[in-house]
């Protein structure tokens, strides 16, 4: 997707806002970075240098990730999103405390994590968000699962 198409999905979904919905676009198909590297390269009547050709234009290098930036991004959290009239722009259905209730449910977190209560503040942390499930974690390897320690203390620091 083009930058100016994304442009156009966002003041789409900012132009059907009536207060406080999440819009989610529906931005295609992946596209592997290399295999678009190749195309430009290509398109641009150049050759790929590697092993395959050594005598190639140019050399497409893998650096790794730069500070900030990931693999996959997680566009929805929730599982149900609703259609709207526009086929590429989607609506969540996101599940949330009222303001009150995740003050005094975050608070009662606080409580139990400068407690040292790890069980409790796990218990609690997943209370406030039961769809959560820790990205990049292999399966069953749940970061929230793991114990400190001896002696060590869970703290929270922060207002929300």
């Amino acid at each position: 997707m083009t930058i100016a198409e994304a442009a156009q999905l966002v003041i789409q979904a900012g132009a059907m806002a009536r207060g406080g919905e999440v819009f989610v676009l529906d931005m295609g198909e992946p596209v592997l970075i290399h295999e678009l590297a190749v195309n430009m390269i290509e398109l641009s009547g150049m050759s790929v240098r590697n092993a395959d050709n050594p005598e190639g234009d140019m050399e497409i290098g893998i650096v790794g990730l730069r500070p900030g930036e990931k693999l996959y991004e997680e566009l929805l959290i929730g599982n149900d999103p609703r259609p709207t009239q526009h086929e590429r722009i989607l609506q969540a259905r996101e599940k949330f405390l009222p303001r009150d209730e995740l003050l005094a449910a975050l608070d009662e977190l606080e409580r139990l994590a400068s407690a040292g209560e790890v069980g409790g503040a796990i218990a609690q942390l997943r209370r406030i968000a039961p769809d959560y499930s820790p990205s990049g974690a292999p399966s069953g390897d749940d970061p929230l699962d793991r114990r400190p320690a001896s002696g060590a203390r869970l703290r929270v620091v922060g207002e929300v």
